[in-house]
């Protein structure tokens, strides 16, 4: 089973039907919350204690991973997870601006009344999780995440494509491993609420054009933030 091609890209993940695919889910939210570190070793053995499975489990989860590129193979080496750059983010949000951008202005083309509501309501619980983030409730960040992946679902459902519709999951994971970096440093000002709240209303108003530059400026800044909380932790070392 193809783990990863069979996900449905709704931004709210399914229950796990198996124990590899429980396991994947694990290592990759590991991975995007940083707890394994961009291009460490995945030892087999290691993940085995810690995940609780077998070594047969372990390796299939690992596989999957490579196809969503957040795990990358070393021959006879073993595992390691994807490392992270500024380069690389940079790559990222350029693919995601291409895809997410063009998915909108589909959308907005296509989209009907239920679109609409489902935008409207996964900014509503999008706004309540930023609230909470804003307070400094450093539990709230998962729910963060879970909303905006649902909000930018959303946003793109109308657009007609399951292709573009996995890429862009498979991309938000990545861009998400990047993004926290910039929620959790406050030393960069950023307002995400206000940067959200355009997107939506240039979406509802079905002005593709204004609708995707915003889109567009959301995704560059989270790139802009993250390059300059790097460049201040190199300059403070």
């Amino acid at each position: 089973m193809n783990i990863a091609l069979n996900r449905i890209a709704t931004g709210a993940p399914r229950e796990p039907r198996t124990r590899v695919e429980e396991t994947f889910n694990a290592i990759r939210a590991d991975i995007i919350n940083g707890e394994l570190s961009p291009s460490s070793r995945l030892a087999v053995d290691r993940l085995k204690d810690r995940y609780g499975v077998g070594a047969s489990t372990i390796r299939e989860a690992l596989s999957l991973l490579i196809s969503d590129a957040l795990v990358t193979a070393e021959g006879q080496r073993g595992f390691a997870v994807a490392p992270m750059s500024v380069e690389d983010l940079a790559d990222l949000s350029e693919t995601r601006i291409l895809l997410e951008t063009h998915a909108l202005r589909q959308s907005i083309e296509r989209g009907d009344d239920e679109w609409e509501a489902n935008i409207v309501a996964s900014y509503h619980r999008l706004s309540k999780a930023q609230e909470r983030l804003d307070t400094g409730d450093a539990d709230a960040m998962a729910e963060w995440e879970e909303r905006n992946r649902e909000f930018h679902a959303a946003l793109v459902a109308a657009a007609g494509s399951r292709w573009v519709g996995h890429v862009l999951a498979m991309l938000h994971h990545h861009t998400e491993r990047y993004r926290r970096a910039s929620l959790i440093d406050r030393s960069v000002q950023r307002d995400v609420s206000a940067e959200h709240a355009e997107i939506v209303d240039a979406t509802l108003s079905r002005d593709p054009e204004r609708a995707s530059a915003a889109l567009d400026r959301h995704i560059r800044r989270t790139a802009e933030v993250v390059e300059a909380v790097t460049s201040a932790r190199r300059e403070n070392i």
